[in-house]
């Protein structure tokens, strides 16, 4: 099944992701238990999550499909950040997928049919679509200024917006969103995300325009703006590897 597919049908996987899964309510056992995890672990890589992120994304395969999306993010290097995303910043929102983000530098190091699952950030921000929540705009600017230069490969793993109240199919492959059609963030999802936060993305817009962007934009990137195409995964039953037999 591919990516671009209805999701599976019959499925008990049906209905909006913000109801609760399918399955028993928790237990207070399996509290406890959750709990005691909580306390006794340490939760490293979670607690190195230091940026959260509002935007927008839309699906390569069919640019039709937008949403909003929640980024939780840790740097590795100066060059390196990965996000967990989500659907919303509610303690029980679904886990949509990862995104990873390498500066201009680490992305010209990359061979060309890489560099077509990336896309470009310095829109987005510049146009005041990635905001950070409640974060003043003057904190924000120094790292917002840095993540202008950078590209993004976000895979999608729940597709919620199709109606799956589980992750069914294949992964898809996220655009972010652009200047030009398709790739404009519709006007109602935008206010719905500004009037949630307060805030006025035309008026962010008009605070960065002094952000400096990449030199150039990689035309390998944002690969529809340049191409009209896009990118769907599909599965394919295949040979297994394997390994020899003992002795």
């Amino acid at each position: 099944m591919a990516s671009t597919d209805q999701s599976p049908d019959p499925t008990p996987a049906k209905g909006s992701p913000l109801e609760p899964v399918p399955g028993a309510p928790m237990s207070m056992t399996q509290k406890a238990v959750d709990t005691g995890a909580d306390i006794m672990q340490s939760l490293k890589p979670i607690n190195q999550f230091s940026m959260h992120v509002c935007s927008f994304a839309i699906f390569s395969h069919d640019m039709s499909r937008q949403i909003e999306t929640h980024h939780f993010c840790s740097r590795l290097s100066e060059d390196f950040v990965q996000c967990a995303v989500y659907a919303s910043n509610d303690r029980r929102a679904p886990l949509l997928g990862v995104e990873y983000i390498v500066s201009d530098k680490i992305f010209e190091t990359f061979p060309p049919e890489e560099q077509k699952l990336w896309h470009s950030h310095a829109y987005e921000i510049k146009s005041g679509i990635w905001v950070n929540p409640r974060v003043p705009e003057m904190i924000a600017k120094p790292e917002l200024e840095n993540l202008a230069k950078t590209y993004g490969k976000f895979w999608c793993t729940w597709q919620f917006d199709r109606g799956d109240k589980l992750p069914m199919g294949a992964p898809a492959l996220m655009m972010s969103p652009q200047s030009v059609s398709p790739g404009i963030v519709r006007p109602e999802l935008r206010h719905e995300r500004d009037s949630k936060y307060g805030i006025s993305s035309e008026s962010l817009q008009s605070s960065r325009m002094e952000i400096e962007e990449p030199q150039m934009i990689s035309p390998m990137a944002d690969y529809w703006k340049q191409h009209g195409k896009g990118f769907a995964i599909d599965f394919e039953v295949t040979e297994m590897k394997r390994t020899a037999p003992f002795p």
